[in-house]
C-alpha cells in the first residue's frame, strides 16, 4: 500500500541553463551568508558565554538576520501573523521541511529541540549547534539528564521549540502530537511558571508545482531537495502564524495540552492551504 509517507514527490529540479545559474548564484550567496553568520556567532559567543552564561543577549539577533537573508536569497516570500510570546515558556510547531529552521528563526529568538542525529548533518548540523539547539538522544537512560537540560534552559529564559509530531511531513497535514514530549513541562513546578505557544507553518508552493513542493520527509536526500529549491525561478510563500500562548497549568494533563496545541496548529494549516485563502492573500 502506497501512502504519503512512502511517496516522494516527482516534482524534481529541472536543471536547465536557468536552473543551473540560479543554483550557482543563490548557492554561493547562501553559503557566504551562512558561513559568515556562523563565524560572527562564534566570535560573539566567545565573549557572551563567560559574561552571560546560559543567557544569550546578543547572538540570537545574528541568527535571525542570517535566516531572514537566507529566505531572501532563495526568493521565498515570508509572512508572519501574530506575535511571539514574551513570557517564559516553550514553542511547539508542525514540521514540514529543513526550511523550518529558517522560517521559525527569522521572526523570533528560539532554540530548537532536535534528535541527536541532526548534529552530524552537513551545514544544518553546524548551524544547529552554533545557534544553541538542544539535542536529545532516544535513550531512556539519558531521560533525567535531558529533562534537567530542558529545565535549566527554560528557567534561563530560553524559548525552546519542539516539533511534537516527531518527524517531518509533506507540509499538507499535521500528524498527532506526541504527548510524551509535553511531559517536560510538568515537572518541578515548571507548569506554574511557563506558557506554551502553538505555531503553524504553511508552505505555499510556487505556481505550477505540486502542493508538497517544499515538504521534505521520509528518505528524501537533503542535497537534492536543496538544489530543487535553489533552482526554482518563481518561488512560493511561507506563512508563519503565532497562536495565543496558553498557561501549562491551565490543562490538567499533558495529553490535554498536546491535544489543544495540535488542534490550533492543524486548523490554521488547513485554513492557510485553502485555495480561496491563498487567492485572497496573494
Amino acid at each position: 500500500m502506497t501512502t504519503w509517507r512512502s511517496e516522494a514527490t516527482s516534482d524534481r529540479a529541472r536543471l536547465g541553463p536557468l536552473g543551473l545559474s540560479l543554483v550557482a548564484l543563490r548557492g554561493l550567496a547562501f553559503a557566504v551568508v551562512v558561513q559568515f553568520g556562523l563565524l560572527l556567532l562564534l566570535v560573539i559567543r566567545l565573549v557572551e558565554r563567560p559574561l552571560a552564561g546560559l543567557e544569550r543577549p546578543v547572538s540570537p539577533f545574528v541568527t535571525r538576520i542570517v535566516c531572514r537573508l537566507s529566505l531572501v536569497i532563495c526568493g521565498i516570500s515570508y509572512n508572519v501573523r501574530g506575535r511571539p510570546m514574551t513570557a517564559r515558556g516553550a514553542v511547539v510547531a508542525n514540521h514540514s521541511s529543513w526550511l523550518d529552521i529558517f522560517a521559525l528563526n527569522a521572526c523570533q529568538s528560539v532554540y530548537f529541540v532536535s534528535k541527536a542525529e541532526v548534529a552530524a548533518w552537513p551545514m544544518i548540523g553546524w548551524l544547529a549547534r552554533a545557534t544553541g539547539t538542544v539535542f536529545i538522544a532516544r535513550n531512556p537512560k539519558e531521560a533525567k539528564v535531558q529533562q534537567q537540560v530542558f529545565e535549566d534552559r527554560i528557567r534561563a529564559g530560553h524559548k525552546l521549540l519542539f516539533f511534537p509530531e516527531g518527524t517531518s511531513t509533506d507540509g499538507l497535514r499535521v500528524l498527532p502530537f506526541k504527548s510524551t514530549l509535553f511531559a517536560a513541562f510538568y515537572s518541578h513546578g515548571l507548569e506554574h511558571v511557563m506558557q506554551i505557544q502553538p505555531v503553524s507553518v504553511a508552505y505555499l508552493a510556487p505556481p505550477g508545482r505540486v502542493r508538497e513542493f517544499y515538504g521534505w520527509w521520509g528518505d528524501m536526500v537533503f542535497a537534492s531537495h536543496l538544489l530543487k529549491v535553489l533552482a526554482q525561478p518563481a518561488q512560493g510563500r511561507i506563512e508563519v502564524v503565532f497562536h495565543e500562548p496558553v498557561a501549562v497549568d491551565a490543562f490538567h494533563s499533558r495529553k490535554a495540552l498536546a491535544r489543544h496545541c495540535e488542534n490550533e496548529v492543524r486548523d490554521e494549516l488547513q485554513r492557510s492551504l485553502r485555495p480561496d485563502y491563498r487567492t485572497n492573500t496573494d
